[in-house]
């Protein structure tokens, strides 16, 4: 059984801002690569045909990410997946980024099992057999984010 993976990315010119710095959101896509890397490694994927026509895919529930530092580019970002949580029906994947051993950033993705197929809705299921055989919650704490700032009104000084 497996519970963590650990890859690493070059940060590409086409991932940064006009300053150079990686974009916010080339860390979603760090994350969904990463993912994809750990299933494949395991033999799996995040798209599993059954034989009626119909594919097992996991579409996200929720993500977020918190960042610490920027990475620019060409900087080499070390990156930690683990499975921190499983249900039934879901699989919560917890991410740290790194540079040279420095923390740049800590996401997590919940990602729902569900059964498409053509022309039909798309409905929630047990995560497969297979894969709930192979992956494992890892030994880790959870992570813990930031508490989000509550909403203030612009006639209380927030936001314009």
């Amino acid at each position: 059984m497996a519970y963590e993976f650990k890859t690493r990315r070059r940060v590409e010119f086409g991932d940064t801002d006009c300053a150079g710095i990686a974009h916010f959101a080339v860390f979603f896509r760090y994350m969904e690569e990463a993912e994809h890397a750990f299933l494949r490694s395991l033999g799996l994927s995040v798209r599993q045909p059954q034989g009626d026509g119909s594919v097992i895919g996991f579409p996200r529930l929720s993500a977020r990410c918190e960042f610490a530092r920027s990475v620019k580019f060409e900087d080499v970002v070390d990156i930690h997946l683990w499975v921190s949580r499983k249900s039934k029906k879901t699989i919560e994947y917890s991410f740290r980024f790194a540079l040279n051993g420095e923390p740049v950033a800590q996401g997590r993705v919940v990602a729902i099992a569900c059964q498409i197929q053509e022309g039909r809705s798309i409905r929630s299921t047990a995560v497969p057999p297979a894969m709930n055989r192979l992956l494992e919650v890892a030994p880790y704490p959870p992570l813990a984010f930031h508490a989000a700032a509550p909403s203030r009104s612009p006639a209380e000084g927030g936001g314009a």
